[in-house]
């Protein structure tokens, strides 16, 4: 059974052959087209769950077309592949709206694991996360509760979202000091969660957030 449809897109026609002969073999299902307009006329038309992108393409490079996905509003997933592995040419890459980078030549496990890995995380974040009436949504960073728009700071986003993810279990401090902090930020957590219980239960009758004293925060399902 096939289990992601790719778009590959390399002008190269001996390492397109190979990379989808590769992927194939691994389950994928694999389009290939050879320039730039080619790809932005099947990605408009059908979907894809990835797209492998060559930078050095023939009618115009692969940084330019990424910008022009993002510009019509396609968030597929995309991992650039390409020969260039200077620092600039990452960063460009990146700041096109790319989601990975792997350079040439690469190893056939390494761009597998980073596939489904991509694949992985944008499933993962496109969910929309629910307790009760309070509606997380990862992509876009937006918070519902009762169908009202509720405005988080980053940070706050971040811990809720940490919270919501394991709803019903307790996280202890230095937990969730490592997930948000990378473990710095000793002492604001009790902070950030007052902020966040004044806009996530403040105004509703049912209280979301709470706290295990010695123990850490959760997110009450009961």
């Amino acid at each position: 059974m096939l289990e992601n449809r790719l778009l590959l897109v390399e002008d190269d026609t001996s390492i397109a052959s190979v990379v989808k002969e590769l992927l194939e073999r691994k389950n994928f299902y694999v389009v290939h087209v050879g320039t730039g307009k080619a790809c932005l006329e099947v990605v408009s038309q059908y979907h894809f769950d990835a797209i492998i992108l060559d930078v050095m393409l023939p009618d115009v490079n692969g940084f330019e077309v990424c910008r022009s996905l993002r510009s019509a509003g396609i968030s597929t997933p995309v991992l650039m592949l390409t020969v260039k592995s200077e620092v600039e040419d990452k960063v460009i890459g990146f700041e096109s709206g790319a989601d990975d980078y792997v350079t040439k030549p690469f190893s056939s496990e390494e761009l597998v694991a980073r596939i489904k890995a991509l694949i992985r995380r944008v499933k993962d974040y496109r969910e929309v996360l629910k307790v009760a009436d309070l509606e997380v949504y990862p992509l876009s960073r937006r918070v519902l509760r009762s169908g009202r728009e509720i405005e988080l700071s980053p940070k706050e986003f971040e811990i809720l979202e940490l919270l919501v993810r394991n709803k019903g279990k307790v996280l202890g401090e230095k937990y969730i000091l490592n997930k948000i902090w990378k473990g710095r930020g000793k002492g604001v957590l009790k902070v950030y969660m007052h902020h966040l219980r004044q806009k996530i239960d403040r105004d509703f009758d049912k209280k979301l957030i709470k706290t295990v004293r010695g123990v850490g925060y959760m997110i009450d399902v009961s």
